[in-house]
């Protein structure tokens, strides 16, 4: 595990290899000085820590989940199937579909199991990011200021 702070959002990677894809999406959460938890589970290889993380995930203070996951890419429904809190999914780039059967995975989710999903690799990842960030600036006018620059800068 690692982060920052008093974190509000927890990113879960299926292995290690899914970093790469996250690298901008964690860059963006530092600049934005949001705390936040970066773990490595997999749904298929740690289902008791995935289910124990995500069950304890609102206790611990964490606001938004962010899953990324390739492949069969259930780690994001398996979060979501223990807590109520947002959970975004981010299907990763790779294998022999490219990332079209983790999209497929994450997206397809049974009708009470919502999984916010994302576009594949590093552009979902920072979408998932920025999505994370709309919702905790719900409450937090410190990052809902901080996202309005952040779209005038981008509008010049």
């Amino acid at each position: 595990m690692w982060g920052t702070g008093n974190p509000k959002i927890g990113i879960l990677m299926g292995s290690p290899g899914d970093r790469e894809q996250l690298e901008d999406a964690i860059r963006l959460l530092m600049e934005m000085e949001v705390d936040h938890e970066v773990h490595v589970l997999s749904a298929h290889r740690n289902p008791e820590k995935v289910r124990d993380y995500a069950a304890g995930a609102e206790q611990r203070g964490l606001q938004v989940l962010i899953c990324a996951a390739g492949l069969a890419a259930h780690l994001a429904g398996a979060v979501a199937a223990q807590t109520t809190l947002p959970v975004i999914g981010i299907p990763i780039q790779g294998g022999a579909l490219n990332g079209l059967d983790a999209l497929l995975a994450t997206v397809q989710m049974p009708r009470g199991t919502p999984v916010a999903t994302m576009a594949i690799g590093k552009h979902g990842a920072i979408n998932a990011a920025l999505f994370a960030l709309q919702i905790l600036a719900l409450q937090d006018p410190a990052i809902r200021e901080k996202l309005h620059k952040r779209k005038e800068e981008a509008a010049r």
